[in-house]
This record gives structure tokens, sequence and C-alpha cells, in this order.
């Protein structure tokens, strides 16, 4: 009778699980631990397991043991930062459920660990105890073995049907055939006490507490057995060789922040570095990757010792840092300037502390990608980037894997993303991961080699011993693919210098994953706060600047507060998808940013005011236009709103006498109507908007009822609950037509309000509808009080409007995106993102809605959708839960969205003007920094990071070309122009400003 070559495989894997029983020759407990200074015995549950609990131990390796065959396993019972301390100093290693075993540091040494209760994604460990402390010395060649033994099978399993699968079979059988194996029956039956088989028997024999190990003859045998194997493994690499290539990189993706707060970031750092300078010095060829200036930044404070060790291993070249920005961000919501600030910052500390710029942008988890960052890449040094989140769309395939990454602009990047179905960028060496990676890779007609980025992550951990000796072995394997460590970087110059241009495809414009739609609207307190701040942020350091041009002095670098937005702005951070201690801390930090940017504003204005003209004693109110638009004076003080006749021009100061305000006429009210020479607004009984007509249009602007409220009881996604919207979502709403009350809240001739209060199940919702005298949008502020789960919560708007199209903002710029579900990638886009507005025209009219803080977006046929709230369980059950306050807006125009101001208005949403009250000053108007020619969006106006000037950086939004030119004020001129970094930059002769260009300049005293 003949086995099949797959019960010959099982039969294999049956012999090699034997092999791992007989690994430890011989082992000593360690006894005499002490948790937090009280003793504890060796297999005892951990007294107390909240916070930070330290254990101690001494050990003393038997004379007769050679310390090279030693190891020190330990199982403390949750991860932990483990000290070694002997004559020859200290070593420190990371200690998780796959780093447990250590080489000893010398005959004598004690054992130090500070340890919590916790698996590394979060979970608390239920019963943590004291589960194993022992010094075993290994037989070499067994380990060797065994674990060779192993990947030949494996190696089989994965080939399947390959030509050279019986072959490997063969050489691992006649391998089992020549080994001289003990068989005495206390010691074997003793040794495979905890073969699964043994373990289910009723009642084990009596087991001997220390069997013997191999004898000499037996050691030999295994030696023997070993390289006979590889020869054979050798003959067979010839007749079949390596196919394909795969540059290894190590690499333990640490999240900033998702199943544990940031603290336990910070010991998960300090734990995985450890671990990885150890491998470096077991290792010589290991070659490990880093991203994160945050990271090395903390690590700074915490650990300065590590951080010298690893400064020393980047310049040795086993350490390479990566990715150039200071976290690794969410990429959908964050401002286009968020993005420079991610690279400026980032960028500047690599530099300064190791010396080195990044060229490739290191992403792989983010969910989804801006079309603004290949410019933003580019211009910061980088010209490579890496993701493998592409992979996870669940419905069209992401056609590239090498391929160049086109902006909005026009600006290139190469790309690469891997294809590993055995834990992606948390990968290893196993045959099961290596082999399906390079199957997997398509472009293999253009480049021989893919990446592979090996080692525990997403809660750190990072590569194990098992891993680099698997590599290795795999060496003199056939018919796999050829394993070699790599830095990234040189793995991305590879194909620069030898993958023709023509040949790699192009993808342009955005990356939409089709996953994890949820994170746009999840969490959306903290999303409102990071809006907020950022654009504090910018309008403080504008602000600082216009005085500095007036002749105060330069603006306080804001970067401090700018690590607290970009550090929250991490891809479970801001997308909403960690657990609640995550949210306590990001509201306070993005709080203190925001509180930093509203005082720098103050400041900037008081600074501002004192360089302006002095007359008299009238009161008087300066008024500040912190963008490159002109815009109409709106804006609240002391409570009450503002809105008299005349504009601010771009970047424009007015100083204007309280007295002869006047406000613009036409506004009216009542419980039914708003109205004001722009529009007029009619209410429905239920609270929905019977009619919202352009007047200057004389057209209706919608379809239906407008501001239609939608609560979704069916938001239970099957998997990635905080993440994820499913496309049947809509099988069971419900739309919110009960009204409580209809009231006017606000009269008078700058600003009118009409209240409506609804609830759902146990939840209120109160919509005050404004309208200001001088504009043509309607608000509607929303202040909900929310206590229901699992429930999504929507605003629906048919409009008056048919394009095949709609524009959404993003960062420095729009997408474009079908409003039809004619395909598969059409119909999968029924949640995308934008920013400040999404807008849909047809010639001559349209209809925008606006945001103050979402980001959640939906436009199907004529709707105009917008996501306000969800409520998932996991990972934190009270995700929403309590208050929360926004704004939203929907505003009628003529032409299309640039034409008819739908930026402007959404940024003026955002960002009003800016308002101090004040006396003796001269009532005027100043314009410090004058702009002409092309429309343009103002990027940023801050202290610049060298020289003492000041960057002016201004972006196209809407895909046109022309001139644009700067007029500083007397005393200033306008310097070279610069990139995002404020190094000087050539470019091309061509128009000032061509489509979604991001431009800088240095502006410097004459």
């Amino acid at each position: 009778m003949s086995l099949t070559i797959q019960q010959r495989i099982a039969r294999l894997d049956v012999r090699v699980l034997e092999l791992g029983f007989w690994r430890e020759r011989e082992k000593v407990a360690i006894e005499g631990w002490t948790f937090n200074g009280e003793p504890i015995a060796l297999g005892a549950d951990w007294p107390r397991r909240d916070g930070v609990v330290h254990f101690a131990a001494k050990a003393e390796v038997p004379q007769s043991w050679p310390l090279e065959e030693i190891r020190l396993i330990l199982d403390l019972g949750g991860e932990s930062l483990v000290t070694l301390t002997s004559e020859a100093g200290q070593k420190r290693y990371g200690h998780d459920p796959y780093h447990q075993e250590y080489p000893v540091p010398g005959r004598r040494f004690s054992i130090e660990a500070d340890s919590v209760a916790r698996l590394p994604f979060g979970e608390p460990v239920p019963e943590p105890r004291l589960a194993a402390a022992r010094l075993a010395r290994i037989e070499p060649a067994v380990h060797r073995l065994r674990l060779l033994l192993k990947q030949v099978s494996e190696v089989a399993h994965v080939l399947g049907e390959h030509e050279v699968v019986p072959h490997l079979v063969g050489a691992a059988e006649r391998t089992f055939a020549t080994l001289d194996w003990p068989s005495a029956t206390s010691d074997y039956v003793a040794r495979m006490g905890d073969y699964t088989q043994q373990r289910s028997i009723w009642q084990l024999p009596a087991l001997k507490s220390n069997p013997d190990g191999l004898r000499q003859d037996h050691r030999a045998s295994v030696a023997a057995a070993h390289d006979a194997l590889v020869a054979e493994l050798h003959a067979l690499k010839v007749r079949f060789p390596q196919q394909g290539k795969l540059g290894i990189t190590g690499h333990a993706h640490i999240d900033l922040a998702w199943l544990w707060p940031y603290d336990e970031t910070r010991r998960k750092a300090r734990r995985t570095f450890h671990t990885a300078l150890r491998l470096m010095e077991q290792f010589p060829s290991f070659v490990f990757n880093q991203s994160t200036a945050a990271y090395y930044a903390q690590i700074e404070e915490d650990d300065p010792a590590l951080f010298a060790d690893i400064v020393a291993a980047v310049k040795k070249g086993q350490w390479e840092t990566i990715g150039g920005m200071w976290v690794e961000p969410d990429t959908n919501m964050p401002t286009g300037e968020s993005f420079v600030r991610q690279i400026l910052y980032g960028q500047r500390y690599f530099q300064r502390q190791f010396g080195v710029r990044h060229r490739v942008c290191w992403l792989p988890d983010c969910f989804g990608f801006s079309p603004a960052l290949p410019q933003l890449l580019r211009q910061g040094g980088m010209d490579s980037f890496f993701t493998i989140k592409v992979n996870w769309s669940e419905t069209n395939r992401f056609p590239h894997d090498l391929f160049f990454w086109e902006g909005l602009d026009g600006s290139r990047v190469i790309a690469h993303t891997f294809d590993n179905p055995l834990h992606g960028y948390n990968g290893s060496t196993e045959p099961a991961a290596v082999i399906p990676t390079w199957k997997n890779f398509r472009r293999k007609d253009i480049h021989d080699e893919s990446l592979l980025a090996v080692g525990y992550g997403d809660g750190g951990g990072g590569t194990t011993p098992e891993m680099l000796e698997r590599q290795t072995q795999l060496a003199d394997f056939p018919a796999i693919p050829a394993l070699r460590p790599v830095r990234v970087e040189d793995f991305y110059a590879r194909i620069h210098n030898e993958v023709p241009v023509e040949k790699i495809p192009v993808w342009s414009g955005e990356i939409y994953l089709e996953l994890h739609r949820a994170t746009l609207t999840t969490q959306s307190h903290t999303k409102k706060l990071h809006r907020h701040a950022e654009r504090a942020l910018i309008t403080a350091e504008t602000v600082a600047s216009l005085a500095a041009l007036l002749g105060g002095p330069l603006p306080d670098s804001l970067e401090p507060a700018w690590h607290k937005v970009l550090k929250n702005e991490f891809h479970d951070i801001l997308p909403g998808s960690g657990i609640r201690e995550i949210y306590e801390d990001a509201e306070r930090e993005l709080g203190e940013a925001l509180a930093t940017g509203r005082q720098a504003q103050e400041a900037g204005l008081k600074a501002m005011a004192a360089q302006l003209p002095k007359s008299g004693s009238a009161d008087v109110l300066v008024v500040v236009n912190p963008d490159l638009h002109a815009r109409p004076i709106r804006c609240e003080i002391d409570g009450a709103p503002l809105a008299p006749e005349g504009t601010l021009p771009p970047l424009g100061i007015a100083v204007l006498d309280r007295a002869g305000l006047v406000p613009t006429s036409g506004l009216m009210v009542s419980k039914t109507c708003l109205e004001n020479r722009f529009v007029r607004v009619t209410l429905n009984g239920d609270g929905t908007l019977a009619s919202l007509y352009d007047k200057r249009a004389g057209r209706e602007a919608l379809a239906g009822r407008g501001n239609q409220l939608w609560a979704y009881a069916m938001d239970k996604p099957r998997n990635w609950d905080a993440w994820d919207i499913e496309d049947d979502y809509t099988a069971n709403g419900q739309e919110l037509t009960a009204v409580e009350a209809i009231e006017i809240v606000e009269t008078g001739s700058h600003r009118v309000a009409v209240r409506i209060v609804r609830r759902f199940r146990d939840s209120t919702i109160s919509q005050t509808l404004r309208l200001w005298a001088n504009s043509p949008r309607l608000e509607i502020r929303t202040d909900i009080d929310w206590h229901d789960r699992r429930v999504l919560l929507r605003t629906l708007t048919p409009v008056a409007v048919r394009s095949d199209f709609a524009t959404f903002e993003c960062a420095f710029g729009v997408v474009g995106r079908s409003t039809r579900d004619n395909t598969s990638w059409e119909s999968a886009q029924y949640e995308v993102p934008a920013h400040r507005f999404a807008d849909l025209s047809e010639p001559g009219f349209g209809v925008a809605i606006l945001n103050d803080a979402k980001y959640g977006h939906s436009v199907k046929g004529n709707v105009l959708g917008l996501s306000l709230v969800r409520a998932p369980i996991y990972p934190d059950p009270l995700a929403d839960e309590g208050e929360q306050s926004f704004t939203y807006a929907l505003l009628p125009h003529q032409g299309s969205w640039h034409e008819g101001g739908v930026r402007e208005e959404a940024l003026d949403l955002n960002q009003p003007v800016l308002a101090l009250a004040a006396t003796g000053l001269q009532p005027g108007s100043h314009q410090p920094l004058a702009v002409e020619g092309i429309v343009a969006g103002l990027g940023g106006l801050k202290r610049a990071e060298e020289g003492g000037g000041l960057i002016l950086r201004v972006y196209e939004p809407a895909g046109a070309r022309g001139a644009f030119a700067v007029r500083p004020v007397a005393g200033w001129r306008l310097g070279e122009a610069v990139d995002i970094l404020e190094e000087p930059v050539s470019r091309a002769d061509g128009p000032d400003l061509k489509p979604f260009e991001v431009r800088s300049w240095v502006l410097k005293r004459e």
C-alpha cells in the first residue's frame, strides 16, 4: 500500500513534532521571585493586575553547562520589558507571547521585568501568572534539524502539485530513517508528556521529573542527518532553481494608540526596540525598519541609553529609520497643511537626530489615500510610497502592485504594495508567507523582486529569532523565492534605477479603500476638535505673520502644539477606531492645541493692533481676513452676530468705527420662513425644508424635502464595528419626522434663526437653522444628546440638479466622483471622504453641502448625504455617547462650485473672520500682503524654520492655471521659491500656478 503525498506530509508533521520535545537537553527552574518586592512562587497568580508591576529574581547557570547553549525561558503572564544584569553589563529584551526565550548574559545574572497583564493587542490576560521561568540547555543540532524539517514540510504543503514536492518529501523521509533515537520508556514517556495525544489520556503514569536527553551518538546522528538533508536540498536547488526574489525587511508595526492607551505604546516601543537591537547582535545581517519621528522623540525622553544605541545602529546600517513623517497619519481627513507639517517636522527630526532624509513614505495601514500626497511627498524629498492596505478593498481588486501614483497636480511617486496572505505587513519568513507573496506579485514582467516586511506588529513585538533562522535555512531550498535582507530605500532605489519608466503603469488620483468607510464618522467629537485645532493653528500663524509684516516681531513657532495635532492624526486615533482611553487623551491634547491656537490668535491680533495708526478714543473693531480671497464681514462679537455691509480684501485688515456699522437689509424670519436678499427658505411642518429658493438665479434648489434626518438601526457591520458601514445599512432606515418644537430663537438685522427639536428613541436632536444677512448659505447648527447604540444618523437633501459627477473637497484640491452606480467601482463608493464641502453642479447652477466637523459624505443621483453620528460598541462601547455640537449648511450657487464661491463659503463656515474690540485706532483698511491673479487657497503663512523670515504657502484649488503675484508691504520682499521643507527649489517655466499646484515662498525683511 502506498501513501499519497499529502498523507506522507502529514506523517512528516507528526515526526517533526516529536523532535521538539527533545530540544531542551536539561533544565533548571528559577525560584526566588518577587512581585513588587514581595515573594511570589513560580506558577502563582499575580497578586494584582492593574498598572505596571515589577518582577525580580536571580539566576545561576550550572557550571557544567556551556553558556552558548543556554537559554532563559520566561512566561511572566503579560507583556514585559526584561532586564538581564550580569558582570558584563545590562541587556534588555521585549517579552510577549512571541518573544519568551533569551540568551543568558553570564554565569550569574539578575532578572527584572516591568510587566502589564495585557496581550499584544491590548486584551487583558484573564488570569495572569508567573507561568514559566527556567534555564534550559538547548540541543543546537536538534533545534536546527527540527526547524529545517518543519520547513521542508511547510514548503511541500504550499507548493502542492509542484514536481519538486515528492523529492522534498523523500529527502525528509530519508533524514528520519538515518536518525538514531532514544526509546527508553521512562525517559520517552516523560519527554512526550506535553504531546497533544498524551494530554488527552484519562490518567498518565507517573512521569520522570528529569528525563534523560540524547546521548552523544544520538547527537551525532542528528548532526549527520541535518548535513545530509542540506546536501539533498542543495542538489534539488540545482535541478529546481529558486523562483523570484523577496527583499526582507525586519519590521514591527506599532500602532501609536489603538486597543491600548498611549502610555502602553510608550512601553511597547521600548520593548520592541530593545528586542530589535538584541537581534542585530545575534544576526549581523538583520536589517530592521521603523517609521514615526514621534516614537524616536519619546524614546529620547523615556530611555536615552536606548536612543543612543538606536543612533549607533542607524550609523551601522542595520536600523533603517523610514517614512519621513511625524506619525503614520490617516490620509483622508487632515488638511493639506497638516500633511505638510507631518513631513516638515518629521524630515527635520530625522535629519537632526540621525543625519538622514527619507525617500520612502511608509504607510502600510491607512484607510485610503488622498490624491494630494504625491505632490507633497515629492516636495518633502520622498519619491517612493509603500502601503499594503489597497489589498483590503472588498469589491474591486486594485489593479497594480508596482506603479506610479500620480497626484492631483501630476506629480508622481513610485508605489509598491505586496500581497502577503499571512498577516500582511506583520509578515514572517514561513513558506506560507514567502511563497504566496511572490506568487501574488503581478509585475514580475518588469521587476524581479517584491518586498516583505517581517515581524509581529500592530501591538509591536517585531521580528523573532526563528524568523531569521528560517530565512537562513530557506536559502538552501529549491523552487521558492530567494530571500535577502534589504534596506527599504535601497529596494526602491533599484526600481528607480532599473525599471524603465515607460513600463510602469500609472494610477491617477485618490486611492479609495473599499472598506472602513465608517472611520470618516466614528468618534465625531475628536474629529471636530481636530478640525478646529488644525485650523486654529494655521490661523494663529497667519495673524501673527501679518502682524510681523506690519512691523511687529516674528511669530513664535507653534511646533509643540502642532505635534499634538499631528500625533492625533494617527490612523487609529483620528479615524475613531480605538478604545475610549485614546479619545480621553486625544480630546485633552487637541483641546490644548486648540486653546494654544486661539490664545496665539488673540496675541497676534493685539500685536497687529499695536502696529496700526492711532487716532482718538473711538470704539473700533479690528477685523482680519486670514485667507486669500475677499470676504464679507461675518463674525460674532461677545456672542452677538455681526454682518455689516462691506468686504475684506485677501489677508486684509479693517478698522471699523463700531458706531457706523450698518447691517445688510432684507433679513426676515418666521416659524416657517427665513429670507435674505440671496435666498428664501420655507419649512414644512415636520421641520424639513419645503423650499430653498435662490433669488439670484430665480430657481428652486430642492427636488424634494430638504434636510431629512434618517436614523439607520441596521448599522451593524459583520466585522470591524467602529470601522465599517455595510452597503445594506439603509434596509432599516427611519426618517425622524416627529417634531417636539419649532421656535424662532434669533431675530435682528444681522442673523435670524429657527430651532427644531426632535427625538429618536433615547436621543435628542436640536437643529438651529440660521441665515446671515450677507450670506446665501443656510446654516444648520446641530446639538445632539445621543444615547443609542449601533445607529447611524444622516442628513439627506435631494436637489434640483442633474450631473454624472459630484465634487468633493480634499487636501489642497478636490476629487470628482460619479453619482451613478453603473460599475462596481462606482457602487462601492457609497460613503466617501470630503473635507469642508461636497457639491453637485450642472451648467449654470449647483447646490453644495458644507460642514465644520464632518467627513463622511454621499452624493448618489441628486441626493446630498452627510453622516452625522455613529454609535458602535467596539472597541469603544460608548463612542459618540452624550452631547456634541456641529454645523453643516446648504448653499445654492450660480455656475460651477468654483465660480459660485463654494470653497470660500465653506472656509468661512470653518474659520470666520477675526475681530478684536479696541479703542484709539484710526478707522481704515490695510493689506500687509496683497495677491493678484488666479484664485488661490492659503496653505499657510508662518515663521520660517531657518533664517528669520516668513513662509507663504498657496495652492491652486480647482484645476486651473494662470498668473499669480505676491506683493508684500513696504519693508518686506518676496524671496526665493521653496519646497515644503523650506529649501530652495527650481521649477520649469510656465504659469505661476498650475492645476492643483502647491507653491511656497520666503518673505524677507528688506
